[in-house]
């Protein structure tokens, strides 16, 4: 993420009572006023569940819908009613109305649309006095919620375990595309998942204690996650420095990989922070030697020899990608002479303004490729990998052309529009795959991302946003409010929204 020091968050914990209404709810008052407040859309086989956080004079409502059925819903209404004095403040991720004690929830419309399996969420603050009783009469487009379809007399069975889908697909570049063994064309569609970069220089052990089990997998699943990006700590993962290091560390990445792979789910490896002494820096940069932070550039010292033992331990398993860097921006330390940043960039060696010797993009391809490892490369760019300018000028020269451009985007970048991607971006994706290893934007909506994803899917580029991490979304970038995969209102529910219409396989 653009030129901060990734450290875990204190979210507010908000201790809710959560009620599953799968068997209880009551048809909505049929002839009754809901009759012509229920959008036009056909019932459907769904659960409702209710969450509330109560602090006396009010409380904050988080409702999920999900689809039982067998056919993607388009269009939904939620109905029900609270028995005492609740009354709606504001909503979100939906259009709140209240008449009397009843409410109602439409669709919004980027979330109108649920899969199969999938589900949507909202949200929205009410004031009271006396009691709050947690409401039962949940009914979505004028039917109760019972798991049945209302069209029919037999019983959606359902599993709260996603079903397995076989490995992940092996990847090699074939033109400007991403292909399996087979030759389909393939895309990387998932998230960021982060700590392990950072955990183990923060005496936050290996995964500051989020889950990376197999009931973790599975909350990525209910995404229609494809693809997950895993920062990596070159000392780390070395041995010479932090607490996990050397082979519990790595023991601990191959693990992980070994069971996102093995449940369908690519991997991206990325090289995220560095050794480095950058002793000239500004105030606002981390100085430390150590890889406790983001570098301009990797180093000849560690960097090489870290994907030198990535590639040994990975070479033969082409469904993992290496993204040889995070997010360079050498041209800072040269008074932002793009030209010295991206001969430094591609060469490394001495560069401007830099103290430690570099180790540049080519370097780290020829160390790559001096394993024998076969997996697909990604180069991120210039100014925190947004600046894809002279991306194609200054490609290293692969000996299996099998490099695609990484590319990061969040609202505050520089190029963060329509017109700049279709300039910039636009002709490197007509020449190689094109991946967004990260994108996002600063205040926990979705507005701009959907604008990147929708824009993204029309140019077939792969995305990955920051990040499947519950750290509180009150600066942006964070997708879930617990290890569940509960979807943060806005930022979550659109990105899980447009995740669960999209197939990988499903490339123009």
């Amino acid at each position: 993420m653009l030129g901060r020091t990734r450290k875990r968050r204190t979210a507010l914990a908000a201790v809710g009572a959560v009620v599953s209404i799968a068997s209880t709810a009551l048809l909505a008052a049929a002839g009754g006023s809901w009759a012509s407040d229920a959008n036009a859309a056909a019932a459907f086989a769904c659960r409702v569940d209710y969450t509330a956080n109560d602090w006396g004079s009010g409380f904050g409502a988080n409702v999920t819908v999900a689809n039982l059925g067998s056919s993607p819903v388009s269009g939904w209404t939620l109905t029900y009613s609270y028995a005492g004095n609740q009354t709606l403040q504001h909503g979100w991720n939906g259009n709140w109305k209240q008449s009397g004690k009843q409410i109602s929830v439409t669709n919004m419309s980027w979330n109108g649309t649920i899969a199969v399996n999938g589900s949507v969420s909202a949200g929205a603050n009410f004031a009271y006095s006396g009691t709050n009783a947690k409401p039962t009469d949940f009914a979505v487009n004028g039917a109760a919620c019972t798991g049945v379809d209302p069209t029919t007399t037999t019983t959606t069975t359902t599993t709260t375990t996603p079903p397995v889908d076989g490995a992940a697909p092996e990847l090699r570049v074939s033109g400007n595309k991403l292909v399996t063994e087979e030759g389909k064309p393939y895309r990387l569609l998932g998230v960021n998942r982060s700590t392990a970069e950072f955990a183990c220089v923060q005496d936050k052990g290996m995964w500051d204690n989020g889950p990376v089990d197999q009931a973790s997998v599975d909350a990525m699943k209910t995404w229609n996650i494809h693809a997950v990006r895993v920062p990596l700590n070159e000392e780390c993962w070395l041995g010479v420095y932090g607490t996990p290091s050397g082979a519990p560390y790595q023991q601990a990445i191959k693990d992980y990989v070994d069971l996102l792979v093995a449940n369908g789910i690519n991997v991206i490896l990325d090289l995220h922070w560095t050794w480095g002494a950058y002793t000239n820096a500004p105030d606002w940069h981390c100085k430390d030697e150590h890889a406790v932070c983001q570098k301009p550039m990797t180093d000849a010292k560690y960097s090489p020899q870290f994907w030198t033992g990535v590639a040994n331990t990975f070479k033969g398993n082409d469904a993992v990608v290496f993204d040889l860097f995070n997010e360079p921006y050498p041209e800072m330390p040269a008074n932002w002479d793009t030209t010295l940043g991206w001969q430094c960039w591609r060469d490394g060696g001495t560069c401007t303004g830099l103290p430690y010797e570099v180790a540049g993009m080519q370097d780290l391809v020829d160390a790559v490729r001096a394993t024998g490892a076969t997996n697909v490369l990604m180069l991120g760019g210039l100014e925190w990998g947004n600046n894809m300018r002279e991306w194609l000028k200054y490609k290293p020269t692969d000996p299996l052309n099998n490099i695609a451009a990484s590319w990061h985007a969040y609202s505050f970048n520089a190029c963060a529009n329509e017109t700049c991607w279709d300039t910039h971006i636009a002709p490197i994706a007509q020449q190689v795959p094109v991946v967004l290893g990260e994108f996002g934007q600063d205040d926990c909506g979705f507005d701009y991302m959907q604008r990147v994803a929708d824009w993204a899917d029309a140019h077939n580029v792969s995305y990955l946003p920051w990040t499947w991490t519950p750290w509180g979304c009150t600066q942006g970038a964070v997708l879930i409010k617990d290890w569940n995969g509960t979807p943060e209102p806005g930022v979550g529910e659109g990105y899980k929204a447009h995740l669960l219409a999209q197939d990988p396989y499903a490339v123009r």
